[in-house]
């Protein structure tokens, strides 16, 4: 996961968030837009998809997050389903990194506005999941850009070390091809 680093917790290593990252997260979604991104209600004299921040967002493609992790998602189904692999920066896993699968859904709104959420299942190298809710917005220079709030779930050895098995975070991701 792209907002992860891999830390050692007693025997065991852990995927936590980046430390500068945790508590970024906003009740508005996340850290500040960059500028040119509109994340609020259109601004007055917008009209329809044709106004920056509402024209309808494409998943499909290369993203890259603020921590230097990569995804590509697959071509977005009729129905909203998507699927594609998540390519993290960061981890000090004894195993090497290597590509994970994500699938996910989204939610285009009558404006074009698209929320989406998709699943991480880290099994090649890591013994977790991870789950992004986010948004897709586009800012006044047409840049796509994704804020994204996510959950990852580590397994842990006995339910009275559940306390510690999930941590929160959120990224921002730019389109890079």
């Amino acid at each position: 996961m792209g907002a992860l680093a891999l830390v050692w917790a007693g025997t065991r290593s852990v995927e936590e968030p980046a430390r500068e990252h945790v508590g970024e997260c906003s009740a508005t979604g996340g850290p500040p837009a960059p500028a040119g991104i509109q994340t609020g209600p259109p601004a007055e004299g917008r009209e329809g998809s044709d106004a920056p921040g509402l024209s309808p967002c494409n998943l499909t493609g290369w993203w890259e997050n603020d921590l230097g992790s990569k995804m590509q998602v697959f071509n977005v189904d009729n129905d909203g389903t998507f699927s594609g692999e998540y390519y993290t920066a960061v981890s000090s896993a004894k195993k090497p990194i290597q590509p994970s699968p994500l699938i996910g859904s989204q939610h285009l709104d009558e404006d074009g506005q698209c929320t989406f959420g998709f699943t991480v299942n880290w099994k090649k190298f890591s013994d977790s999941t991870a789950v992004f809710v986010g948004e897709c917005f586009k800012g006044d220079d047409g840049k796509e850009v994704l804020h994204t709030s996510w959950l990852l779930r580590e397994k842990v050895d006995s339910e009275p070390d559940d306390w510690k098995a999930t941590r929160t975070g959120c990224n921002t991701f730019t389109r890079t091809g």
